[in-house]
């Protein structure tokens, strides 16, 4: 692994889950599961294969095969979100707090900043906190319906907020869940409606690992809530909490048959992709990747550092896409059939748009629109990828 490289791109990661070890899963009660009998795990695949730019197409469930530039002159964008609509999408900035409104065609406009928003930073690294996620109301239409929530960090901590968008510019601003521990990074932040109208919330473990074994703990999550910021009805704790054991996850999507998948930032070992299930423990920190301990819930797919650091993710014709951060790269998962299981993994655009971060599907079109990160002050850009699927 690429150590050097990855503690650059986010300092201080190195030995969190080394230190926390012990502790942590003695507290928890956990116990290495007997080996008697037991199959050893599968190796995490680590695939480098990085497809032709231009791609075939010729994948069970589309592969990508153009890239064209939507829109440019962004800073760090964060996540896309398209309206209701579907014709157009806000776009988030981390560090500059704005909030853009973006049509199809490329066209874009500011439409605000969120207020109370502060960056996480250090004498050495700006860190990853400040303006993250955005989710529009399901039922947003702009007149009966403007609400847009945000996920951003405070002077207090991590929060949920609501404001008001009438399709021209955002007001109304109110707290909806605070009380999220933030640090410098490992802040999580994706937000996203699910298919059962409730909102759901990745949160880091706040460089604290035993927070995300604490199920009274908001960190080291998957929430899910009601608009309000309450619990939703049916959560399998009775309080905020969805699933557990979470480093820093920042990937949300819904397969085909309404299922949650989540992508998971991990440490020194492997990253992860989720088959997210209400009330599991995904093992942070007594696990990373793959493991034998009783109890936890092993993911689907790991990566090495060097090939992802995922953010997010995004299904098209029950393929999972996954955007990567050091891999600078595309991700594509394909989910086998209706099953659990996941494929062979492929990777595309090796490097050939740096850092990607902000992902999502174009509702009713078999694409993605993708975004760069990090290139610079207004040289970010939001790129359309063309996904084509064999009759």
């Amino acid at each position: 692994m690429l150590r050097s490289t990855r503690a650059a791109l986010h300092p201080g990661r190195l030995g969190t889950a080394s230190l926390a070890l012990i502790a942590t899963t003695l507290a928890a009660g956990l116990t290495p599961m007997p080996s008697a009998g037991a199959a050893q795990p599968a190796a995490p695949r680590a695939v480098s294969r990085a497809a032709d730019s231009q791609g075939q197409g010729s994948e069970p469930g589309g592969a990508p095969t153009s890239v064209t530039e939507i829109a440019d002159g962004f800073t760090e964008p964060w996540t896309i979100s398209f309206l209701p609509d579907g014709q157009s999408a806000l776009t988030t900035e981390r560090n500059s707090f704005k909030v853009w409104h973006v049509l199809r065609d490329g066209s874009k406009e500011l439409v605000g900043r969120i207020p109370h928003s502060v960056v996480t930073a250090d004498e050495k690294t700006k860190g990853d906190g400040g303006l993250l996620g955005v989710a529009p109301s399901p039922t947003w239409d702009g007149v009966t319906d403007q609400d847009v929530f945000f996920m951003h960090t405070t002077a207090t901590g991590n929060r949920i907020a609501k404001m008001r968008f009438d399709g021209a510019s955002l007001s109304d601003y109110t707290p909806v869940l605070t009380g999220i521990r933030k640090a410098r990074d490992h802040n999580g932040g994706k937000i996203a409606f699910g298919p059962d109208g409730y909102l759901y919330v990745t949160t880091g473990d706040a460089w604290v690992p035993e927070l995300a074994q604490d199920k009274e703990s908001l960190n080291g999550k998957i929430l899910r809530i009601t608009t309000r910021g309450e619990p939703a009805p049916g959560n399998p704790f009775g309080n905020h909490v969805y699933s557990y054991g979470h480093r820093n996850p920042q990937g949300l999507a819904w397969d085909r048959r309404g299922r949650l998948w989540s992508a998971e930032i991990g440490d020194e070992k492997y990253d992860e992709l989720n088959l997210i299930k209400p009330g599991k423990n995904y093992g942070w920190p007594a696990c990373e990747g793959p493991c034998r301990v009783e109890g936890m819930t092993n993911p689907k797919h790991a990566w090495r550092p060097a090939e992802a650091v995922p953010s997010q993710i995004a299904v098209v014709s029950n393929v999972i896409y996954v955007s990567t951060l050091l891999g600078s790269q595309l991700w594509r998962v394909p989910i086998d059939g209706d099953s659990d299981r996941v494929g062979v993994p492929r990777a595309y655009y090796r490097d050939v748009y740096g850092r990607l971060r902000a992902l999502a599907k174009v509702p009713g079109k078999d694409q993605l629109w993708m975004a760069t990160n990090a290139h610079g002050p207004g040289k970010d850009k939001i790129l359309k990828v063309t996904i084509t699927v064999q009759e």
